[in-house]
């Protein structure tokens, strides 16, 4: 697979790598055994990025990968966790002796000497005009808790803040085809500022699969049950923060669009991505072994024609950009 560069760190990882969200909870349940065979599954195609963070099931998330590395000996991956969504959401909690605790937590967890690379996990806005809270995340560094450290965010404007602080090495921010504001200016940036680019709800939390429809049901513990309005945090998590029906028409729409191409209406989306300037690598999520395999395969596609990239942008101006343009 394509590997490309992330950010100041100077590790080349695969442009398609596993989110690991679903692993830990608020996707309905995976067992540990299922757990196991989608991270085989992903790293047996390509990936070599790993994205968890220490609240996805409490730290389970954290664990499973764990138990993979240790069972994988010289497997050659980046394991990316993030943290600080575990306390309350206050800006005085971000700090070093938390920092110290929590990335603890995590290298035992992952059962490692150093974490390779630590996000901030979408703090409150004020966090990112913090010289403490970087000056913190610099002394982690020193004291060889962690080798890099990132950001990520909600809005663009945070993107926009951590790309301005010299030791961020990678922000990670949602960006898909219903989601495009990234392109703007968050993208221009990081790459003039050398921060690598993680993105986050590729398929815009499965719309962009073209499974859905009206009728499709979600588990009682699937946040896109749950969280659809915002009820249990920021909406732009879930279907990217895009009204669910529009969505499934959109994604309709994205289907026909795509049916031309040589992928899958999801592999296609990935592309999509994967192409855009800037973007290092993308973070989809698998509940299958078969899915983290398809996911992979998205990275051999040629990319969209211009016929199909100029029909998505106008897509997106006629479902999405009034919506959801100017909120993050």
């Amino acid at each position: 697979m394509e590997q490309r560069v992330i950010g100041k760190t100077g590790w080349p990882v695969s442009i398609i790598g596993l989110g690991t969200w679903q692993l830990g909870a608020d996707w309905g349940s995976v067992t540990e055994s299922d757990a196991l065979a989608v991270l085989s599954a992903a790293v047996e195609s390509g990936a070599t990025f790993l994205d968890t963070a220490d609240v996805y099931g409490d730290g389970r998330s954290e664990q499973l990968i764990g138990r993979f590395l240790a069972g994988n000996p010289g497997h050659g991956i980046v394991v990316a966790t993030k943290m600080g969504r575990r306390v309350a959401q206050l800006p005085e909690n971000y700090t070093l002796s938390n920092f110290r605790a929590w990335t603890d937590r995590s290298r035992a967890n992952l059962g490692v000497d150093r974490l390779d690379l630590v996000q901030l996990h979408c703090p409150p806005t004020p966090v990112f005009s913090s010289d403490a809270v970087y000056d913190a995340l610099d002394t982690l560094v020193a004291e060889e808790r962690i080798t890099a450290y990132g950001v990520s965010v909600e809005t663009c404007d945070e993107a926009l803040a951590a790309i301005a602080r010299p030791g961020v090495a990678t922000v990670q921010i949602i960006f898909n085809a219903f989601r495009r504001k990234p392109l703007d200016q968050v993208l221009p940036a990081a790459s003039a500022a050398g921060v690598g680019i993680i993105v986050r709800v590729p398929l815009a939390s499965g719309l962009l699969s073209g499974r859905y429809t009206m009728d499709t049901v979600f588990a009682a513990d699937d946040h896109r049950n749950y969280n659809r309005h915002g009820e249990a945090f920021d909406v732009g998590e879930t279907f990217s923060g895009v009204d669910y029906p529009t969505g499934v028409q959109a994604a309709a729409d994205f289907a026909a669009i795509t049916s031309a191409e040589p992928g899958t209406t999801a592999q296609e989306a990935l592309r999509w991505v994967t192409q855009q300037p800037g973007v290092t690598t993308v973070i989809p999520g698998a509940r299958s072994p078969e899915q983290a395999r398809q996911n992979a395969a998205a990275a051999d596609l040629p990319p969209l024609s211009d016929d199909a990239l100029g029909q998505i942008e106008e897509l997106y101006d006629k479902y999405f950009r009034a919506e959801v343009h100017s909120r993050w």
